[in-house]
């Protein structure tokens, strides 16, 4: 009986074969992609966008929910079970969110 511990450098998780992380830096480009989408959105509130204020504050919101669980908490990397639960995850959120819009009458010009 061995009482070394078994060698794990070389051990792969299934998921992550021919996916390599991806670098400092492009980590970095991320993050001031996802800071310009913020100013975006925080500058909806000085400047009047008319008809395309709501669809663009949802889209921008569902870019960067994306952006950050795909790469900040390495969902790109995970099972594609947990990818077909963040998608549904996703969609139920952006539906809830226009039907309680929609009860508010907010669609109303």
């Amino acid at each position: 009986m061995s009482t070394t511990a078994p060698d794990t450098t070389h051990d792969h998780h299934p998921s992550h074969e021919g996916r390599p992380h991806p670098s400092d830096i492009f980590y970095v480009k991320i993050a001031i992609a996802l800071a310009a989408m913020t100013a975006l959105e925080v500058s909806t509130y000085f400047w009047h966008y008319g008809k395309v204020f709501l669809p663009l504050l949802l889209v921008l919101m569902s870019v960067k929910f994306v952006m950050v669980v795909l790469f900040f908490m390495h969902a790109r990397f995970d099972a594609k079970m947990f990818g077909r639960l963040f998608w549904s995850g996703l969609v139920l959120a952006i539906l809830v969110y226009t039907a309680t819009l929609t009860t508010f009458h907010f669609w109303k010009a």
